[in-house]
């Protein structure tokens, strides 16, 4: 665990260097969401009673999603890593005396909560200090704010062992580009990175809660606006932990299995 752990101090020491892109990242994402702020606002000058969520439960609801995107953005991979896959430098990591997956998966939890970490607090901070209803809002109760942290860290878990399945069916592909557009476009839409899952027909939604998608931004965003019963927050608890066991234990399983499969070539 010692080990694992330096891995995850270095890559976050690393992370927290890259302060003039922080910068950028905060003022392109502070854009975005004002621009999504703007067209929701938009939309509920039409009709607000037709929407399933208030006007600032959606504002709320864009700017932790801001706030927070280096933890739920799936398009947030190790470049690097899938790169060594590719051109055979993970020999030297195979050659080490430890598990690559628990190896690569502290280094993906530590790359984005360095981001966020950077990212986050200004973004809330200015959200927070703009007028009701288009500004951040307090959590519904103190509750549901310590519930947030927890399905928080929860969908931050399934979002990286979701990632490194990406990063394990590199071993078996020539270029994981593709399974990147696939996967990354799944996880936008499913996840509620375009539109919040509230937003969709009953139907819909209740097939799209199943998957392993809403257990990443959806929950947490969402619990925080005070926007879930307690029957669904108990049962979005429930899936989360139970797709964080499923995919931690599939992308290891299926890691072993690569290691045993590949080969290098070159010399």
């Amino acid at each position: 665990m010692k080990k694992y752990f330096s891995f995850f101090r270095l890559r976050f020491s690393m992370g927290l260097q890259y302060r003039t892109a922080a910068l950028a990242g905060i003022v392109t994402q502070f854009t975005w969401g004002a621009m999504e702020v703007l067209a929701f606002r938009a939309f509920y000058e039409t009709d607000a009673n037709s929407f399933p969520m208030s006007l600032s439960a959606t504002c709320t609801y864009v700017w932790l999603q801001q706030a927070f995107l280096a933890l739920f953005a799936a398009w947030l991979m190790d470049n690097e890593l899938l790169e060594s896959i590719i051109n055979g430098n993970i020999a030297y990591e195979l050659c080490r005396p430890i598990h690559i997956y628990d190896m690569w998966f502290s280094k993906s939890i530590a790359n984005r909560l360095a981001k966020a970490l950077l990212r986050s607090f200004p973004i809330i901070f200015i959200a927070a200090c703009l007028p009701a209803p288009y500004g951040l809002s307090l959590p519904a109760d103190p509750g549901y704010f310590l519930l947030f942290l927890l399905t928080l860290v929860l969908g931050l878990a399934v979002t990286v062992s979701f990632c490194m399945l990406v990063h394990v069916l590199a071993f078996f592909t020539i270029s994981p580009r593709g399974l990147q557009m696939i996967f990354v476009s799944a996880a936008d839409f499913f996840a509620g990175g375009i539109i919040p899952l509230p937003f969709f027909p009953k139907k819909v939604q209740f097939f799209m809660e199943l998957l392993p998608f809403a257990s990443m931004q959806n929950v947490p965003l969402r619990v925080y606006s005070g926007s879930m019963t307690e029957a669904e927050l108990a049962k979005a608890l429930g899936l989360q932990i139970l797709w964080l066991l499923l995919l931690l234990a599939g992308g290891r399983k299926l890691c072993q299995y690569g290691e045993q499969k590949l080969t290098v070539q070159g010399g």
